[in-house]
């Protein structure tokens, strides 16, 4: 059987999810020449046996659905043969662009099975977004609903358009592909080193790059995001992450499809914690994972009066605020396990089920991860950006950066730097420093961001921070914080008072934030934050000698130093 050595180490991990060090020194990364996931592992194994009429999809709210293994076996075999009718084959490309509609997991699982290459695409992009990844990610094919195709307008005529939905003229109705016949067979062996998925980065700095995972590299890869994640067969897993990015396809895709555990979908027309809470309770969802800016308005809530079934709580994205951890922790009792990775990886480093948590950590490196903490000039220190050995690679690393002209960056030398800075402790854990270009020095003392955001958060007012350097004539730079504010706070004069008086308890003089504004917080479309054009922001401002009403410094406030 092809997927034996993958079900193995898929085993090996089940068995000892909560031995973190016996998983940790002995897992070994499974070795297939040839792989395909949906046929070998999804339809070989999941839609077979006894996990073959468990839930694999349940979806509540709009498109609410519910769809065994069984069955979405059969029916991405339908769509495989529809599109392979459309002249979809081996290699094409295929831009997609849905939300969280059934649609989506049947082409994910259609087009690996033709050997074809996804494009996830959200749906918040516009017109010149979807001409620059049909431009540099040469797709040509598009699926995508009826209420988008108006964006497709003026791109290449010769694409095949394919519409969820009411029909559209000039676009193939997708309900036609589900006519097909339900028995699909390949035309080849797919190696497992052939391309699989094209990720655009969520460009919080650049232009986007695009990233190239393989059949080996997420669909084996993410073996270390499900023992991160602590899934078993059977669970009911929400993660709370739009489609187009590469956290969908972590946690709404593999990782709980190689545990044998239900995706589960809350759609909602915009979203609502309380609503949100109730679905969980509800559909008695049993382990969730949301960013951090979804779980500081979750505990905005009464979380207490939530009868909720989760076993398991995480936080993914961006790294997550101590005070936010110990207030899920009072009201339900378990600690939200924090981990890490990228785009162009699965996940890296975690806090398996199980395991010792110190508090600020996002844990240590995961079972088939080597990590490394490299200085500028490439040596090991307690304090680097973060890396990964490459001898050899671990499976869940992407193949390398797609160019403007089609070819690949493979990578090169003995690390891969993932741009981001962390510190390690004697017992091997990491903590998350910020994003190598945003930590900064002020008077000779070198500022984390992500520490001071922390302590801005606690703040009752505050929903969110951003750090960046101020251009400073006598400090070189001093921190200061951009601050979006809690529903019914005011960015007025106490408010700041009351903001710096809680800094000044909590950190030492070197590190305290010396001026703060009131400020809609700038995002990427994925909902990272984009410090970038603070500092941009910040540097014009210094330049031009300028500076914002609603901006308040500490000497502004003679009482902070008043006896």
């Amino acid at each position: 059987m092809k997927a034996a050595a993958f079900k193995a180490a898929r085993d090996f991990l089940l068995a000892h999810r909560t031995d973190y060090a016996t998983a940790y020194r002995d897992f070994r990364w499974p070795e297939m020449e040839n792989f395909n996931w949906a046929l070998d592992w999804f339809d070989g194994e999941l839609a077979r046996g006894e996990t073959a009429n468990l839930p694999a999809l349940i979806i509540v709210g709009d498109g609410a659905a519910r769809l065994t293994f069984a069955e979405l076996s059969e029916r991405s075999n339908r769509v495989a043969n529809g599109l392979r009718h459309l002249g979809v084959k081996r290699g094409d490309r295929i831009l997609l662009m849905l939300g969280n509609v059934v649609p989506l997991w049947e082409v994910m699982l259609a087009a690996m099975k033709l050997g074809a290459v996804v494009i996830p695409a959200t749906t918040l992009l516009a017109a010149n977004d979807l001409a620059d990844r049909f431009d540099r990610g040469r797709a040509r094919h598009v699926v995508t609903t009826s209420s988008e195709t108006g964006k497709f307008d003026g791109l290449d005529p010769r694409l095949t358009r394919i519409a969820v939905g009411d029909p559209v003229p000039g676009w193939t109705r997708y309900d036609e592909l589900l006519a097909a016949q339900a028995e699909f067979i390949p035309d080849g062996e797919t190696r497992a080193d052939d391309p699989l998925l094209l990720y655009f980065t969520s460009g919080t700095t650049a232009k986007p790059k695009l990233v190239l995972h393989s059949h080996r590299t997420y669909p084996v890869g993410h073996l270390s995001t499900m023992y991160a994640l602590g899934l078993l067969q059977g669970d009911i897993h929400l993660n709370v992450s739009s489609p187009g990015w590469a956290k969908h396809a972590w946690s709404c895709f593999f990782a709980p499809w190689i545990a044998g555990a239900a995706v589960f979908i809350a759609n909602q027309g915009r979203f609502h914690a309380r609503a949100m809470l109730d679905t969980i309770a509800a559909n008695k969802v049993t382990t969730l994972c949301a960013p951090p800016t979804v779980w500081r308005m979750l505990i905005q809530e009464d979380l207490k009066s939530v009868q909720h079934s989760l076993r398991e709580v995480l936080g993914a994205g961006e790294p997550l605020n101590p005070e936010v951890i110990d207030q899920v922790k009072a009201a339900w009792g378990l600690t939200i396990r924090d981990f890490y990775g990228q785009t162009e990886t699965s996940a890296q480093v975690g806090n398996p089920p199980g395991q010792p948590i110190k508090p600020g950590s996002m844990g240590r490196p995961l079972p088939g991860f080597r990590t490394l903490l490299l200085d500028p000039d490439d040596h090991e220190a307690e304090e680097g950006e973060l890396s990964l050995a490459l001898n050899p690679p671990p499976a869940g690393l992407m193949q390398g950066y797609q160019q403007d002209d089609g070819s690949i960056a493979a990578l090169t030398g003995t690390a891969y730097r993932t741009g981001d800075v962390a510190s390690r402790d004697t017992d091997g854990y990491l903590t998350y420093v910020g994003r190598a270009d945003d930590v900064f020095k002020a008077s000779d003392y070198r500022i984390s961001p992500f520490e001071l955001e922390s302590v801005l958060i606690e703040h009752p007012a505050v929903a969110e921070a951003a750090v960046v350097p101020a251009p400073d004539a006598m400090r070189l730079a001093v921190p200061k914080a951009y601050v979006a504010l809690v529903a019914g706070a005011t960015g007025d004069r106490a408010t700041a008072l009351s903001i710096f008086q809680h800094l000044r308890v909590r950190l030492a003089p070197f590190k305290r934030v010396r001026r703060l504004e009131f400020y809609d917080l700038p995002k990427t479309i994925s909902g990272k934050i984009r410090r970038v054009e603070l500092r941009q922001m910040e540097n014009q401002r210094a330049r031009e000698g300028t500076r914002e009403q609603a901006e308040f410094r500490e000497e502004d406030f003679p009482e902070l130093t008043a006896r």
